[in-house]
């Protein structure tokens, strides 16, 4: 345990990528929190590709914005945070294109209109290092790095006269070591829209690939089914694409874990032994997956200690919560059984200016082709680009610039909030936008407002 200046206590809870709790120990964790004497607790889960320090840095500037915040707050009692540290994995950076318009259709292509990733600049050994930090596996450390040196070979095949077979051969292998780092399925009878896996577990790495690499933007419009272009190229570059979106997937589904089966039962367990204590769970993008999942390991809704969720520019679908009515799957979310975990509100941002979330999340399942090509976005769309869907009772709220006003919040309701005005600096992100755009006494302030509503 540590502290802020202002004295509060600060615990850096690390989890493996399984979910165990591997610092500090959950009883010396527990034991603190009690001696504390706290009333609130919250616990904040960073997102993709943080380091432990990056995710030591927000902590250390989003928690004393948090307890200004929350300063003379009628509804706050004796204040303690803790932070989540978890291997997420991500992709070396890309010199993407910003987008022109957020999440446009582009008819015909079955993706999401956008700029180019700039997926094509890096390299396999470029992606492979980015990547591999992510496994503690060597095994599957050797595999990421097997496919960055079959991807740069292949580049350099490129325009030899190498046969065809020859350069569907090096593809497939590509492709088979993709699909051995793939994710399981959700548990069976836990709906979660899964279109990522329609490229990775495609039986034709070829078209694919190419396919990939259009909706991505490192090949021509129309190549993909036109035969526009160098086929084998254009198929390399798709395979980036792939790497990319396999990161997506395992991202998603570790964070489910450890939320799951590492985050939860921990809470459950705070409440056990200090059930005075209310927790309000804060997470930034795939980070806001981990402590929604955790409201699945918290055990019935009595025993919840969750008086407030807050996601910040959530990456991951916007159909979680959902009830099967008003959902194009048909399926009630994941977490539609678990939103009840939460005795306040459940609070989601939004803006157009992510452009992380809004215009290439909804790509990574572009292969689906479940829909029209108008209807991706919103059907594959991910939290942080229109918050909650298929909810209810929910309603819409607008973040001020200025950071005053009351949001009006209550127990038991889906909250909305456009934070249009506030996460919008999208200088030097080009493939992100305002993806992080979050360490602000604005987003501060709305945590606090969840967490005083009640609950």
């Amino acid at each position: 345990m540590r502290r802020l200046p202002t004295n509060e206590p600060v615990w850096d809870l690390a989890f493996d990528e399984k979910g165990k709790l591997t610092a500090p120990a959950a009883a010396d964790f527990l034991d603190e929190v009690t001696a504390e004497g706290l009333t609130d607790l919250f616990v904040f889960s960073h997102g993709w590709g943080n380091s432990a320090q990056q995710a030591r840095e927000l902590y250390d500037t989003m928690f004393p914005l948090i307890r200004e915040a929350g300063s003379g707050a009628a509804n706050l009692g004796t204040v303690g945070f803790a932070g989540v540290y978890w291997p997420s994995l991500w992709f070396p950076p890309t010199p993407a294109t910003p987008p022109t318009a957020v999440a446009a259709p582009q008819a015909g292509s079955g993706a999401v209109a956008g700029p180019d990733a700039g997926t094509a600049a890096v390299s396999g050994t470029d992606i492979a290092l980015s990547l591999a930090e992510g496994f503690a596996d060597p095994e599957q450390r050797r595999t990421v790095a097997e496919i960055g040196r079959l991807i740069d070979e292949g580049e350099a095949a490129a325009g030899t006269g190498e046969t065809d077979p020859a350069k569907e051969q090096r593809l497939a292998r590509i492709h088979e070591l993709i699909q051995s780092l793939v994710p399981p399925p959700a548990p069976h009878g836990e709906f979660e829209d899964s279109g990522e896996t329609a490229l990775l577990l495609d039986a034709d790495p070829r078209t694919a690939y190419q396919a990939a690499a259009e909706a991505f933007g490192s090949a021509p419009p129309g190549s993909s089914t036109q035969g526009v272009g160098d086929w084998f190229r254009n198929a390399v570059n798709g395979a980036k694409d792939a790497l990319r979106v396999l990161s997506y997937s395992i991202m998603k589904a570790r964070a489910g874990d450890i939320g799951r089966g590492g985050l939860g039962p921990l809470l459950a367990g705070l409440h056990g032994r200090s059930p005075g204590v209310r927790v309000h769970l804060v997470g930034h993008s795939f980070g806001a997956r981990l402590v929604s999942f955790a409201l699945a390991g918290v055990g019935a809704a009595a025993d919840s200690p969750v008086a407030s969720l807050l996601l910040i520019q959530g990456a991951f679908s916007h159909w979680s919560f959902a009830r099967a009515q008003d959902n194009p799957f048909g399926s009630a979310g994941a977490l539609n059984t678990v939103a009840d975990r939460v005795h306040g509100p459940l609070v989601a941002t939004h803006t157009v200016h992510d452009w992380a979330v809004g215009v290439w999340y909804p790509k990574a399942s572009f292969l689906a082709r479940q829909d029209s090509e108008a209807d991706v976005a919103g059907r594959w769309g991910g939290m942080g680009a229109d918050g909650y869907q298929a909810v209810a009772p929910a309603e819409d709220r607008l973040m001020p610039a200025d950071g005053g006003g009351d949001y009006g919040f209550a127990p038991g309701t889906f909250y909305r909030v456009n934070a249009a005005a506030v996460i919008n600096d999208v200088k030097g992100q080009p493939f992100a936008g305002a993806h992080s755009d979050i360490c602000k006494p604005q987003v501060a302030a709305l945590a606090v407002a969840a967490a005083t509503a009640g609950g």
